[in-house]
This record gives structure tokens, C-alpha cells and sequence, in this order.
């Protein structure tokens, strides 16, 4: 398999946080960036270990498991649910073949009803202070639900995923610290991440390619147009701002090509009716 020394890496570290499934002893899932058992999980999809692998089974019923009646899920003994922790979660289930799971359908279901007023999702976490831009919702979450969404039926048919897109449109124009997280758009923002773990020009053009909403979009196309100066001359996309916890996997070197980034970006050139170079 590619990346098979980069994928025993993250396997790994699976108990390195005290439980297993790089779950802490006390049961938390979100705990230990970037090897928490949600970004294992993610890091794993990125290369390309499907849900068939133990270890990676065992991890999707830890969070199968913490599943609420109300569509959230308790990633830790005790603490307030905040919709990141439902909208991250049930991404990360829908890319491992779940989104028909009736505890995905409920979080699904729950992120439509508590949809934010400007169309988006909205952690209500004011850590940084409260201000006119934090009542807007929190960009990073709802690129977590779009991301969640395009697995589903509503993809492209629900008026409310519009409204999502429409606010992320709306943060490139914007640009400033929005939401009770103040995500913003500047220079960081600019440089390639990977995986797919925060808010990024590479995962917000990702998702977005996936909407046909945002695909003929002036905002939208400008986005794509800085994401495609970063590819290099044979059409491999270059990571620019990897975790530094990640320095050790080939995948994701700094200043270097990435397969598994560069199969990504040939997804959105294939949603875009581009070809693939």
C-alpha cells in the first residue's frame, strides 16, 4: 500500500494517550492534536486505510459509541457539546461509509435544526471576548458540515446547504475574524495544510468544489486560482504549513509535493469539469 511506513506511524501512536484507539485513559476522543482518535481517524482516510483495518475499526466504535438519541456525541466524560464536535465527528464517520448509520442520520438531522441564522454553524464558545463579529457563525464548523453533507442526499438539492455555502462565500469577501473562534482570512490561511484538520485554502476549496452553489462563483474561482498557484510544474499540489507533529510523515513535508493532497486537488479539478493536470 502507498504511505505504508507513514500509515504505521499513525498506528503507531494509538495508545500514546493513555487508552487505546488514541483515546486518553478517561475516554477522550478529541484529546492529543494531531494523533486524537477524530484526527487519527482523518489522517488514516487521507492515506487511504479504509474502515476494514482493526485499528481503525475499533476507533470508528469509540465514536459510533459516544453517539447521543440527540445526534451529539459525548467525546469526553463530561463537558459542554459544542456542533464542531457533532459536525467533526459525523464527517469523519460519513468518509468511512457511514452516513446511513441512523446515529449519523440524527447528527445530520440535529446540524439542520440548530443551522445558524446566517446560514452557517456557530459554536457559542466565547473564548475570545464577545463582539459584533462573533455573532456570525463559525466558518471552520461549517466547512466540518459541508463536508459531512456532501456525502448525503441533500448534496446540491436542500436549500439550507445553500445558505452554508452562501457563508463561506461570504468569509472570503469578509475576510475578517468571524465567529466566537474569530476564524479569519489571512496570510496562514493562505498556505497549503494537510490533511484536511482546520480551515484552510485547500480544505475550503476542497469542500466547496463539491457544491454547485459555490463552483461558478467569482469568490469561489478566486479561492481556486490561489489554491492552483501552489501546484508545481507537474501538477503535484505543494504542502506549505504542515502540523509540526506530522514531521516525520512523507505525506505531508513541508515544501514538498504530497500524493495524497495532489489526488484531492485532482478531485476538485474533476468537480470543476477541469482536466487533471
Amino acid at each position: 500500500m502507498e504511505n505504508q511506513t507513514d500509515i504505521n506511524a499513525v498506528l503507531k501512536k494509538r495508545r500514546d494517550n493513555g487508552g487505546d484507539f488514541w483515546a486518553t485513559a478517561d475516554g477522550r476522543l478529541a484529546v492529543g492534536s494531531p494523533f486524537s482518535t477524530l484526527e487519527s481517524l482523518l489522517t488514516l482516510h487521507e492515506l487511504e486505510v479504509d474502515r476494514g483495518n482493526k485499528v481503525v475499526r475499533g476507533a470508528l466504535d469509540l465514536l459510533l459509541e459516544a453517539s447521543r438519541e440527540d445526534g451529539r456525541y459525548n467525546l469526553a466524560p463530561s463537558g459542554t457539546l459544542y456542533p464542531c464536535h457533532t459536525a467533526n465527528t459525523a464527517r469523519i464517520l460519513c468518509r468511512f461509509g457511514f452516513v446511513d448509520d441512523p446515529r449519523v442520520q440524527r447528527s445530520l438531522s440535529q446540524l439542520l435544526e440548530i443551522q445558524h441564522h446566517d446560514g452557517g454553524w456557530q459554536c457559542a464558545k466565547f473564548a475570545f471576548g464577545r463582539g459584533p463579529e462573533t455573532e456570525f457563525s463559525n466558518p471552520g464548523v461549517t466547512m466540518f458540515a459541508l463536508d459531512a453533507f456532501r456525502f448525503t442526499k441533500h448534496l446540491n438539492k436542500h436549500a439550507a446547504l445553500d445558505r452554508a455555502v452562501e457563508s463561506l462565500l461570504q468569509h472570503w469577501t469578509v475576510r475578517k475574524p468571524t465567529g466566537p473562534c474569530q476564524f479569519g482570512i489571512g496570510m496562514l490561511f493562505m498556505q497549503v495544510e494537510y490533511p484536511f484538520l482546520r480551515y484552510n485554502i485547500f480544505s475550503y476549496v476542497y469542500v466547496l468544489s463539491f457544491y454547485k452553489r459555490a463552483r461558478k462563483d467569482k469568490r469561489f474561482l478566486e479561492a481556486f486560482d490561489i489554491l492552483k498557484s501552489k501546484v508545481d510544474e507537474d501538477g503535484k499540489l505543494v504542502i506549505e504549513r504542515p502540523n509540526r507533529k506530522h514531521a516525520g510523515l512523507t505525506a505531508f513535508s513541508k515544501g514538498k509535493p504530497s500524493l495524497p493532497a495532489t489526488k484531492r486537488y485532482q478531485e476538485i479539478l474533476s468537480n470543476l469539469g477541469k482536466p487533471k493536470k
